[in-house]
């Protein structure tokens, strides 16, 4: 089964690590380490997909794939 892509980053502006689902709009969550901006993200998903199916929305497929470059 395919799952949904996560970026996760340090963001200076916020100081805090970010965590977000780029096929799932708005769904991001931040934390102290990778680990539980993971975390928060995790709950956030499940809240998001929750919310899409409460109100009748679709449920996006998973389709994100990061650009990978290599130094060369």
């Amino acid at each position: 089964m395919k799952d949904y892509h996560i970026n996760i980053f340090h963001s200076e502006e916020d100081e805090a690590y970010v965590a977000d689902i780029p096929d799932l709009d708005g769904c991001s969550a931040l934390g102290d380490t990778p680990e539980s901006a993971l975390q928060e993200l995790l709950k956030a998903k499940a809240a998001c997909l929750e919310a899409a199916r409460a109100n009748g929305n679709p449920i996006p497929t998973p389709s994100y794939r990061p650009a990978f470059y290599q130094a060369g």
